[in-house]
């Protein structure tokens, strides 16, 4: 079993990986997902992360369908008390208008709840910023659902550093609720968005941190290595820039340091994400046991200072 991390000053405890809910009822079937969610609690993972969003860019679908099924995973297994749940709002428009309005997350939230079948969400997420309303209007409405019992902690998602402090220093003065966590995209080869002020101030104020993108879209699997590798997925045109910038620079570090050490460039890329500075655990998703397995399997890879040193420069 893992040994669990602090998730800041949440309360919370999580495993060194968080599974990414983002493919259930899309890429992973019902059946696929309840094996993956499965085996990640078998394993000892605790966070489940989830939005009220994923997956209404497919054709079809409206948002919920990942939560939904979680939900009648964790009605059908038993395993609730096992897991914790991470969910979001404030991409997907619906009942009380939009983003973080207070009336949309206060709609936002009981639609969730309903569709997880629980009592109460562990971590909530605002899922990106709103400046069309009030931080401290928004703070109350999580506010009323952490009074009320449906929420236990706050988190943050693709916030500015400047935006980020002005909510943190207005609980603060206000006796408001914090965001606790932030869930920013970071990566060896996209580190701009988290490294700098915004690092800073989620070690400052202890923000517990978990990443999202960790593995840059499948890039940082090794996937993609040549011009001719592009065609392999829907997601391959936006590999080519990486190809182009230091992506390549980053992959051969990678392959090194996997010589050296037997893990996979996955498990290299998480490892290397777990061990930043501020960083609790990085979020990644898995559509088969196999996958599943690997990533886990990056928990119990410890990288030295200097492998830890090369990939950075690398990326730099």
């Amino acid at each position: 079993m893992p040994h669990l991390r602090h998730l800041g000053a949440s309360g919370l405890e999580i495993s060194p990986l968080v599974l990414g809910g983002n493919v259930f009822g899309w890429t992973a079937d019902k059946a696929a997902s309840f094996r993956i969610l499965d085996r990640f609690a078998e394993r000892g993972g605790v966070m489940i992360d989830t939005a009220d969003v994923y997956s209404a860019w497919v054709s079809g679908h409206q948002g919920g369908e990942s939560e939904s099924v979680i939900g009648e995973w964790l009605r059908t297994s038993g395993k609730r008390d096992q897991v914790l749940i991470s969910t979001k709002v404030g991409m997907l428009p619906g009942e009380g208008g939009e983003k973080l309005a207070p009336t949309r997350i206060a709609a936002a939230a009981e639609a969730s709840l309903q569709r997880l079948g629980i009592e109460t969400i562990d971590l909530y997420f605002a899922h990106q910023d709103d400046e069309n309303v009030p931080q401290e209007e928004v703070l109350a409405a999580f506010g009323t659902l952490i009074d009320a019992g449906k929420v236990r902690a706050l988190g943050a998602s693709n916030f500015h550093a400047m935006r980020l402090k002005s909510a943190l220093d207005l609980a603060a003065k206000e006796g408001l609720p914090h965001f606790r966590v932030l869930q920013p995209e970071y990566n060896l080869v996209s580190r701009r968005k988290f490294e700098g002020e915004l690092q800073d101030l989620c070690i400052t104020h202890n923000l517990g941190v978990i990443p999202y993108y960790g593995l840059a879209s499948g890039f940082l699997t090794g996937k993609y290595r040549s011009e001719a590798d592009l065609s392999k997925s829907v997601r391959g045109g936006g590999m080519a820039k990486l190809l182009a910038g230091k992506g390549g620079a980053v992959l051969a570090v990678m392959d090194e340091v996997a010589a050296e050490t037997g893990a996979s460039l996955a498990q290299i890329a998480l490892a290397w994400l777990a061990a930043q500075d501020g960083v609790t655990a990085p979020i990644a998703s898995a559509t088969s046991i196999e996958q599943l397995d690997e990533l886990i399997g990056a928990w119990d890879v410890e990288l030295s200072h200097d492998q830890l040193d090369r990939l950075t420069a690398a990326g730099a």
